[in-house]
């Protein structure tokens, strides 16, 4: 499983899926200027184990509340998109139906018809009315047991180099004070909607 991972085919796919969206940023280019070299680096620091992320960087933002918004390194991107690449299809067929942030085949809209069903159902075909409670889990990145979720994910994934290389990335995430202002969108919210009488 890790050598996957550390394929350079797998580095690859993973590059052009972090790149999606970017391809004008300026580490995007830089990154991509010295491509091969730059993938086949980053995979001898995992194949030899002295991949280290790099510090993060951190956002405010105010949409409409403040929050502080974490980012990683290009880079380190690409190693959270091969590691994904790996063990996402472990994980998927476990997840309950109605989840539909960041997986394949669901989605925004998907989630929004599925909704419209329920709506539906629960109004007994709009004839009684509804209401909607929307939810955020408050700092939820922030207050995770690292150690709790390790545990959850050793159930699944018994290769001791994925751990490694899981808790690498997870020891990364420090809320540090090199704030910067910015437009920086935080992609993993984590709503939750529910429909009820």
């Amino acid at each position: 499983m890790y050598g996957r991972i550390c394929s350079y085919e797998n580095l690859l796919v993973a590059f052009k899926k972090a790149r999606k969206g970017k391809t004008t940023k300026d580490n995007v280019i830089e990154f991509e200027n010295n491509l091969s070299e730059n993938l086949q680096q980053l995979r001898n620091e995992l194949v030899f184990h002295t991949y280290r992320p790099r510090p993060l960087r951190t956002f405010i933002i105010r949409d409409p509340k403040t929050r502080k918004i974490s980012k990683s390194d290009f880079r380190d991107r690409i190693v959270h998109h091969a590691l994904c690449n790996i063990i996402e299809p472990i994980f998927d067929k476990s997840f309950i139906f109605d989840s539909y942030a960041n997986r394949k085949g669901k989605g925004t809209f998907k989630a929004i018809d599925r909704f419209k069903y329920f709506a539906r159902k629960v109004s007994q075909n709009y004839t009684k009315t509804t209401f909607v409670l929307k939810a955020d889990v408050r700092h939820y990145f922030e207050t995770v047991n690292h150690s709790v979720l390790l545990s959850v994910l050793r159930n699944k994934i018994e290769n001791q180099r994925v751990m490694w290389l899981i808790k690498i990335i997870l020891s990364n995430y420090i809320m540090g004070n090199n704030v910067e202002g910015g437009g920086y969108r935080n992609a993993f919210r984590k709503p939750y909607l529910s429909i009820f009488c």
